[in-house]
């Protein structure tokens, strides 16, 4: 639209409605023949470049369709096979949800106590050997060598003071012993005696607590210790077994107070031990619970 002397002057659109008609006003009334026929030589050219314009726009819908068709169907093809979205209209069939289940709970694990607390149920085989497997033991920086072993059914034999007749009233039914050296002429001996329950074996122990004592067991490089002199002994207990150390010195030496390192050895070998029997109570967990 133009603006000149006149005023605004209406051109004529034949698309938009209500446009004026380019018909000369003059005073005959006759139309402007030539005003006509360039009006709809306009109208044709615009009709064509509509028509290829609209063509050209189905081709790029088309084309658009198929690279979303492409893109559709390799978005499908992943690694489960299924598609990973549903269409906004549609909905999972019934019965495609996640399966869902009972809520289970695994069995508590067994306890290894309860396996050395009983006779009836501590049933792996036991000796010298496997409670103190191998030649030495080392704990820490301290090697202790292994001596002499001993087995015996006749609890009393092997122990001293009040011990023998302590053990006899709790029913015994086996001492192990085995001695071990740490080189700095201190040795020790370790007693395991056995009970058919844990009643027993924790009676013992709290008995045993003054002038009990398992004999000491010199042999294989190892001297007598421990007869006449002053030791340092001690008793406890774990399931079904009661267990002592008796340690002294090679020498005949009496220990005292001061004699730290006579506790140290006193307490090595009783962890050592007390593990020992505890392993034997896992294994038979383990055991019990894989079959």
């Amino acid at each position: 639209m133009s603006y000149g002397q006149g005023g605004p002057q209406s051109q004529w659109d034949p698309w938009k409605p209500n446009s004026q008609q380019p018909w000369n006003s003059g005073d005959d009334g006759t139309p402007d023949w030539a005003a006509l026929a360039e009006a709809s030589e306009t109208r044709t050219k615009r009709r064509r470049l509509l028509f290829i314009g609209g063509g050209a726009l189905a081709a790029i819908a088309v084309g658009t369709a198929v690279a979303m068709a492409v893109a559709s169907a390799n978005g499908s093809d992943n690694a489960s096979g299924n598609p990973t979205k549903l269409p906004a209209s549609a909905s999972a069939p019934n019965g495609s949800a996640t399966p869902s289940f009972a809520p289970t709970s695994a069995p508590p694990p067994l306890d290894p106590k309860e396996f050395i607390s009983s006779a009836k149920k501590d049933k792996a085989p036991i000796s010298a050997a496997t409670l103190f497997p191998g030649t030495q033991l080392t704990v820490g920086n301290t090697v202790y060598k292994k001596g002499a072993t001993a087995d015996t059914t006749s609890c009393a034999s092997a122990a001293g003071g009040n011990l023998p007749k302590i053990l006899t009233a709790g029913g015994c039914t086996r001492l192990i012993r085995a001695t071990y050296s740490s080189g700095g002429g201190i040795a020790v001996t370790v007693g395991v005696a056995l009970f058919d329950g844990q009643a027993q074996a924790t009676k013992v122990k709290n008995q045993a607590t003054k002038n009990a004592m398992v004999r000491s067991l010199p042999g294989k490089g190892v001297k007598d210790f421990c007869n006449a002199a002053v030791c340092l002994t001690t008793a406890n207990s774990v399931g079904r077994y009661a267990y002592f150390t008796t340690v002294g010195f090679t020498d005949g030496k009496n220990v005292t107070n001061k004699d730290t390192k006579i506790f140290g050895v006193g307490n090595d070998l009783q962890q050592f031990t007390f593990d020992q029997i505890y392993r034997r109570g896992q294994a038979q967990a383990s055991t019990a619970a894989n079959q």
